[in-house]
């Protein structure tokens, strides 16, 4: 085990701390530009009302009469450069194995090891769970470090700062867990990727119709991002524990099934 951890942290470490370095990069100028974004928001929201419907749609929460200045840093995480960083990060981890190493031709030299597929599968998932902390906390290393340059009243407290990040985490659990079984039943890495990319974008925008369109409020509970609130923690300070909890357990089970089938399926790479 020791000699295949070596070898995964050999193979991802540079972009995993290429899209770490984005991220707290993105993050930080995200939270430097965020007071003049804030500045005069409420009298343009009010010449221009529909804008208001806009914004809800992109934080995915209704934002009642006002936009207040805690709601408004949610788009600090929910920003799509944000989440397209996060989400192709562990799309092309967690599509490695066993889809990418079929594609390659080399399953046959990693499942030649003394070890088992549990223990390959198990090795990745380490690695991606240790991954995805990493980058997170970056990012939110890089926006607590920005954020003393803000006006006080639009400071953001650490403590919800630190929960909306907990909150991403469970997030980016959930689709690495979609990841891991649509590549386990995958042998063509390019397809897994598209498809795993078409869920995570169709959740993204069955969230923002739901603003809009009452069929797709209908069926919103089907997405991802239906339960992911950073808006309801920046201004409540309160943490989404059934949203969460659905989170993990997506994640969780995906994960496990696609481990299953790893182990059992019958891999040929002619």
């Amino acid at each position: 085990m020791r000699g295949l951890f070596k070898k995964t942290l050999y193979e991802v470490w540079l972009p995993i701390l290429l899209f770490g370095l984005s991220l707290f990069t993105v993050k930080a100028l995200l939270t430097c530009i965020y007071p003049q974004v804030q500045e005069g928001l409420d009298e343009f929201l009010d010449k221009i009302p529909f804008m208001k419907q806009m914004i809800s749609a992109l934080l995915g929460t209704d934002l009642g009469d006002g936009i207040s200045a805690r709601v408004m840093q949610a788009f600090l995480w929910v920003h799509p450069v944000v989440l397209t960083l996060i989400w192709a990060h562990e799309i092309i981890f967690c599509t490695r194995m066993p889809a990418g190493e079929i594609d390659r031709g080399t399953i046959d030299v990693l499942l030649g090891l003394p070890v088992s597929r549990r223990a390959v599968y198990m090795c990745e998932t380490i690695v991606w769970l240790v991954s995805g902390l990493l980058i997170i906390g970056l990012g939110l290393l890089g926006h607590r470090i920005a954020a003393p340059i803000m006006p006080v009243e639009m400071r953001p407290e650490l403590s919800r700062s630190i929960l909306a990040s907990m909150n991403l985490y469970c997030v980016y659990i959930a689709v690495g867990g979609i990841a891991f079984l649509v590549s386990s039943l995958s042998s063509r890495r390019g397809r897994a990727i598209a498809i795993i990319f078409a869920i995570v974008l169709a959740s993204f925008l069955l969230n923002f119709l739901a603003q809009f369109w009452d069929p797709a409020k209908e069926v919103a509970f089907l997405g991802i991002m239906n339960y992911y609130q950073p808006a309801h923690i920046l201004q409540t300070g309160a943490f989404p524990f059934a949203d969460v909890a659905i989170l993990l357990s997506v994640g969780f089970s995906t994960w496990l099934i696609g481990g299953e089938i790893v182990a059992r399926r019958s891999i040929c790479t002619t």
